[in-house]
C-alpha cells in the first residue's frame, strides 16, 4: 500500500473516531443569530434601565415576588429569558439540520455527554443568578453569567469542536474584567453574548459549515 493510500486510511479512521466520541453538528450560523438576539437584547435592556419610567426597585425591603416582577429587574428576566429560549431553539434546529447533512444523529452519546456537561454549570449559574438577584447584588449578576458560560462552554469542548473551549475561555476572561467594573455590566454583557457570539459563529460558519 503506498504511503498516500496509508495516510487516507488513517484520515478516514480519524474521521470515524471523531464522530463517534464528539458532536461536529453545531452550526455557526446559531452563534451568529444568538449573538443578534443578544445584541437586541441588550438594546432594549438599555431603554428599560435609563429611557423608561424609573422605579424604585433596587430596595432591598422588596422582596415579593409580585413586586419582583412588576420591577424593571423583573422584566430584565423575563427579557433575558426570552433570549435564552430563542438561542436554545434555534441553536437545535439549525444544528438538526446540519447533523442531517453530515449524517450524524442529533442525539447521539456524545451529544448527551455535550448537553450534560454544559447544562450542569449554566444551570448552577442560573441558581446563582437568581439568589444575587433576590439578594439585591445586581452589580455581579452579569459577571457572574459570563463566567459560568464559560465555564459550561469549556467544559463541552471536549464533546464538540475545540474551538469551543477558546470562546469559553474568553467568555471567563470578560466575566472577570467585568466583576472590576460592576457598574458596565450590560456592557459586558452584549460584549460577551452578543459580539463573541457573531465573531466565533462567523468562524465556525466559514470553517465548518461551508
Amino acid at each position: 500500500m503506498e504511503e498516500k493510500d496509508i495516510q487516507n486510511e488513517l484520515a478516514s479512521i480519524r474521521s470515524i473516531m471523531e464522530r463517534s466520541s464528539k458532536f461536529i453538528s453545531l452550526s455557526g450560523l446559531s452563534g451568529i443569530l444568538a449573538g443578534i438576539y443578544a445584541l437586541i437584547g441588550s438594546g432594549i435592556a438599555y431603554y428599560i434601565l435609563y429611557n423608561g419610567e424609573r422605579r424604585d426597585t433596587y430596595n432591598p425591603k422588596y422582596y415579593s415576588l409580585e413586586y419582583f416582577m412588576d420591577s424593571d429587574i423583573g422584566h430584565l428576566l423575563i427579557l433575558a429569558i426570552c433570549i435564552l429560549v430563542a438561542s436554545i431553539l434555534t441553536a437545535y434546529v439549525l444544528s438538526s439540520r446540519q447533523s442531517k447533512r453530515k449524517g450524524q444523529p442529533i442525539w447521539s452519546p456524545a451529544s448527551k455527554s455535550l448537553l450534560f456537561y454544559m447544562a450542569t454549570p449554566l444551570i448552577t449559574g442560573g441558581i446563582l443568578t437568581l439568589i444575587l438577584l433576590h439578594r439585591g447584588y445586581y452589580g455581579i449578576v452579569s459577571p457572574s453569567c459570563l463566567i459560568f458560560y464559560g465555564l459550561a462552554l469549556t467544559s463541552a469542548s471536549n464533546f464538540t469542536f475545540s474551538d469551543v473551549k477558546y470562546l469559553g475561555i474568553l467568555e471567563i476572561i470578560l466575566g472577570l474584567i467585568a466583576a472590576c467594573l460592576p457598574g458596565y455590566g450590560l456592557l459586558f454583557w452584549a460584549l460577551g453574548f452578543g459580539v463573541l457570539h457573531i465573531i466565533y459563529g462567523s468562524m465556525m460558519y466559514l470553517k465548518y459549515d461551508k
